[in-house]
């Protein structure tokens, strides 16, 4: 893969847009400037998410979106509002199927270009201090085990970023001003594994053939 610029799609919700974090401190942000200090060429990240988003949401906007005809890379990270509202994990599913097959059509086909995201546990939250928090990470562990088989469905690169964010539970310094959001630190932890992911790929550019 050898490209001059590199184009890069982040679809998802609140935390893909980095909800209470400045709009440089998200991580499709982070994970650019990354990649761009190290020489590779990167136009700004294109963002796809909206705070309260669910899975379904965000498949109805991309049926009405303007995208560009291919991206050189796609993240998804969604269904935590699903998990929020209490929708079935069953809809969620056929949901996140078609989402990740959007993916793979905005990357040329190409699986290895597309990366599935893990959803954080706000369940360690303070935010969640008034409601059943090992409920909700229980939960949270449903939804990420569809993630992760329809990552290996459909052959795409899966990052588990919950068991970074259970850390929060003891250090508040990964949490935004709302208690409830990711910091800026926590995001960089997200944009490191984005990075990692890019990196990799355009460093075996045989995986093109």
């Amino acid at each position: 893969m050898t490209k001059h610029h590199f184009t890069y799609l982040a679809l998802g919700d609140s935390y893909t847009i980095g909800e209470s974090v400045p709009l440089h401190e998200s991580f499709p942000y982070q994970a650019v400037q990354l990649l761009r200090k190290e020489g590779l060429h990167f136009n700004a990240p294109e963002i796809v998410a909206k705070t309260g988003w669910t899975s379904n949401e965000l498949a109805e906007h991309i049926l009405h979106t303007q995208l560009s005809e291919e991206y050189d890379f796609v993240t998804l990270l969604i269904g935590v509002n699903n998990q929020y509202r209490g929708l079935p994990v069953s809809d969620f599913k056929n949901d996140l199927v078609y989402l990740v097959k959007k993916a793979l059509y905005l990357s040329g086909g190409h699986d290895h270009r597309v990366l599935l995201l893990s959803i954080p546990d706000w369940g360690v939250t303070p935010f969640a201090s008034d409601g059943d928090g090992k409920a909700i990470s229980k939960a949270i562990d449903e939804f990420n085990a569809v993630c992760r088989e329809v990552a290996d469905t459909f052959n795409i690169a899966y990052s588990d970023i919950t068991t970074g964010t259970r850390k929060a539970a003891d250090d508040h310094t990964l949490l935004a001003p709302d208690k409830l959001h990711y910091s800026g630190k926590e995001h960089a932890h997200w944009a490191e594994k984005v990075a990692s992911f890019i990196r990799n790929t355009v460093a075996h550019p045989e995986k093109e053939k």
